[in-house]
């Protein structure tokens, strides 16, 4: 991968930046670009016996990447997806800005006992828990991310639950609000004709509705 460095100039393609400004690395996929499982806090091998898990640390706004370089130095493997955004600046120029997917989080692999370890991190606020203990993330939900999101385009979307009100913002049905329902593996809006008090499941990709605030 080509590096771009300071002293930016608009040419042909899109420069890469970190959302702070920093110059980054970056190739031709935009818009799919995840920090490398390999390069990300990998820590030393962990001796026998440890039993590491997934947590989830919660950060100051805009301090991720900040993070994740101080638990690099502790010697805490983390992670933290990032996906590509392209911002125009006013010249024309166009800039692809890596941002956090999740904003505000890193996921940490630690022993529950070493947690603290992560807590002294600048930047850090706390670990999400369950009452008073720090929640163990799914492995396989952490470990599909990490392999899987460099080979798919992806953005962050608002939180979606089964049962949540939604509304419709695109195609021919755009405007329409109903509930959001899962069926095997599709998601489902049910919609409600009032007026003959029936209902029709509709079929829907989840970045074709938005949750309705409450």
């Amino acid at each position: 991968m080509e590096c771009i460095v300071a002293g930016l100039r608009c040419r042909k393609g899109i420069t890469s930046l970190s959302e702070d400004g920093e110059a980054l690395s970056w190739g031709s996929n935009v818009g799919v670009t995840a920090i490398s499982p390999d390069c990300v806090g990998r820590p030393e091998p962990p001796s026998f016996g440890q039993a590491e898990q997934w947590y989830a640390a919660y950060t100051s706004p805009r301090h991720e990447k900040a993070v994740v370089r101080q638990l690099q130095v502790r010697h805490v493997e983390a992670f933290l997806p990032l996906y590509t955004s392209i911002r125009r600046w006013k010249n024309g120029c166009q800039v692809a800005i890596e941002q956090p997917l999740f904003p505000g989080y890193v996921f940490v692999h630690v022993e529950q006992r070493h947690s603290v370890k992560v807590l002294q991190v600048p930047g850090v606020v706390s670990i999400v828990s369950s009452g008073r203990t720090p929640a163990v993330l799914p492995a396989q939900e952490i470990e599909a991310l990490r392999a899987g999101l460099p080979h798919r385009h992806y953005e962050p979307h608002p939180y979606l639950a089964v049962g949540d009100r939604v509304c419709i913002i695109e195609g021919p049905l755009a405007g329409m609000a109903g509930v959001l329902v899962r069926r095997k593996n599709h998601y489902r809006v049910v919609l409600n004709l009032d007026l003959i008090m029936q209902s029709v499941a509709v079929e829907i990709a989840t970045d074709e509705i938005e949750p309705i605030r409450k």
